[in-house]
């Protein structure tokens, strides 16, 4: 009988959990789920030149 107040709290936070869910898929949060990981295999055109060294000086 002790436990009875974790019913109501699990239903609530179950809710809660559901309503944020549907929120995501409203919002559309899960229209792209390819363009992420295509992107981190695509390079840039953009080549990347003269990055600072450790000690803050250009590498050239």
């Amino acid at each position: 009988m002790n436990y009875l107040f974790l019913v109501p709290i699990s239903l609530l936070l179950a809710t809660i959990a559901l309503i944020a869910f549907l929120w995501s898929l409203n919002s559309e949060q899960y229209d792209d789920l390819d363009g992420a990981a295509q992107r981190i295999l695509m390079d840039d055109d953009v080549p990347v030149t003269n990055l600072p060294t450790r000690n803050g000086q250009d590498s050239a």
